[in-house]
């Protein structure tokens, strides 16, 4: 073409999570069942969905305005029910102007980096979840800049790292944070998010915080919401989500719940930027958006998540213990959301290293892949072939740590176990063979 037509942020646009399948899709044709542990869908891997929650659902589908547009902010009613939510938790308070719904959170996070100017950089936590430092990198063309999350310490944001970096790079507008933390299921009390709060107040930057695992917490603290300790003087934003606590992730539906817009015109004209953004779209999905009010004031929603995070818990434990004693891995028992991070200790991994593979053909298929490629990604290659379990590398998680993302989510218990004794084994084998 006569004009290049690329962004130039189009490399970044990478979701580790999702394209590992491509791999394991052509091991599966050539005869390797897989077990897919790559991303978080509850639905996919056997959770059934609430006989109460389907009926709100198909009530709702004989209601003739849940085929119609709604308003582009979202359903009314459901603004005014979330806003009397937030409310509720006595911390910041909004109003139903303040929620804007969206496709799903991939939409609005699309729309938060695409609407910031290029020079404006939102710094994240590392390891990072790919759909958001993907997004940061490219709407400004460059590498995510992150903070460090301290496996030594249950993965807790490293305070410093964050203060320092914000405070030497006045590109930076925004802190994001994850909370409960996708992918290494960390959960921040509330003197962490303060301190949070207290540098972004100090350096006049807007905070995100990601809450889509809000209500899958299964910690002694519970959840700190963003609302309860931004005070009234810092402009942000949370992103809630119904993906994983109906759980639907098939609704695509999320929303925004924007704090402290009248105390800066910068942040307020940015705010109305995704608003009118939205407008030309008319409006995101209405029945799901209507399904809100009615699931979370059911009578067992409550009892559902409890239940719900019980199980996790459970989950959690089960598969910490499976690395208990294992020589170079860190392992820190997941809070929140549903899924466990294996971290490899430095130097612990090599090139020489493999594992055995049974099916030839995908031996043949899988060695081109090996070269040039990061050392927990050569890992994750050789597990995928000789075992079928399909996890997502650590190293796609805008990290330098070597390791890997699994899931929480198997409903067959004797499967669950069987995934994680073998990721056991397979790392001995592994770490052995060099």
């Amino acid at each position: 073409m006569r004009r290049n037509i690329v962004h130039s942020g189009a490399d970044a646009l990478i979701y580790e999570i999702r394209q590992i399948v491509g791999v394991a899709k052509k091991l599966e044709a050539l005869g390797v069942p897989i077990t897919y542990e790559n991303i978080g869908d509850p639905i996919q891997k056997g959770e059934k969905v609430a006989p109460w929650m389907k009926k709100i659902v198909s009530d709702l589908i004989l209601e003739d305005k849940s085929w119609a547009y709604t308003a582009t902010q979202g359903y009314e009613k459901t603004r005014n029910f979330l806003a009397d939510k937030v409310n509720e938790r006595g911390g910041a308070q909004i109003t139903a102007e303040d929620i804007l719904f969206f496709n799903g959170l991939g939409d609005a996070v699309a729309k938060i980096f695409g609407f910031l100017r290029r020079e404006a950089r939102v710094i994240g936590p590392s390891p990072a979840y790919s759909t958001l430092s993907s997004a940061e990198a490219a709407h400004s063309g460059y590498e995510h800049m992150t903070y460090n999350l301290n496996p030594e310490q249950g993965w807790m944001p490293d305070l410093e790292d964050i203060e320092n970096k914000v405070k030497y790079n006045d590109s930076i507008a925004g802190i994001l944070l994850i909370n409960p933390d996708n992918p290494t299921g960390a959960v921040y009390d509330k003197n962490v998010m303060r301190e949070i709060v207290k540098i972004a107040e100090k350096y006049d930057v807007m905070l995100i915080c990601d809450e889509t695992y809000a209500h899958v917490n299964y910690s002694e603290t519970g959840t700190i919401h963003l609302s309860e300790v931004i005070g009234n003087k810092v402009p942000g934003m949370a992103l809630r989500s119904v993906s994983k606590e109906f759980p639907w992730p098939g609704g695509r539906c999320g929303w925004l719940e924007i704090f402290n817009k009248d105390k800066d015109p910068v942040f307020a004209r940015y705010a109305k930027s995704l608003l009118d953004a939205k407008m030309l779209e008319v409006c995101s999905t209405t029945l799901p958006q209507m399904a809100i009010p009615e699931v979370y004031s059911h009578p067992q929603f409550l009892p559902h998540l409890k239940e719900r995070n019980e199980k996790f818990r459970k989950k959690a434990k089960l598969a910490t213990e499976s690395f208990k004693g294992l020589k170079g891995v860190t392992v820190v028992e997941p809070k929140g959301a549903f899924y466990l991070t294996v971290a490899f200790d430095k130097g612990v991994l090599g090139d020489k290293m493999t594992l055995p593979i049974s099916n030839l053909q995908a031996e043949e298929f899988i060695r081109p892949l090996l070269g040039n490629c990061a050392p927990d990604r050569r890992f994750v290659y050789y597990l995928l072939a000789s075992t079928g379990i399909c996890v997502v590398p650590l190293s796609s998680f805008c990290t330098d740590r070597d390791g890997f993302r699994v899931t929480l989510l198997e409903e067959d218990e004797e499967k669950f176990r069987w995934i994680y004794n073998t990721l056991r084994k397979s790392i001995e084998d592994y770490t052995a063979s060099a």
